[in-house]
């Protein structure tokens, strides 16, 4: 279990470290479609969750160079 586990986050590194970019993207679109979704009620919180989700992007892809 404990290896499967390993090897998920090894997976996770390797894909963010090759496509951090397009993730980050990504997210970001996905950010502003639920912020227009929400009619910006909620633009806050989005925004912290995008930058949150972003960060742990860019500290797996820095992982996934240690390789």
């Amino acid at each position: 279990m404990f290896d499967a586990l390993k090897n998920l986050k090894d997976k996770a590194e390797d894909i963010a470290e090759e496509h951090g970019d397009k993730i980050a993207d990504g997210l970001e679109e996905v950010g502003d479609f639920i912020d227009e979704r929400t009619e910006g009620k909620h633009s806050d919180t989005i925004d912290t969750a995008v930058d949150k989700a972003r960060d742990l992007v860019e500290k797996l892809g820095e992982n996934g160079a240690g390789h």
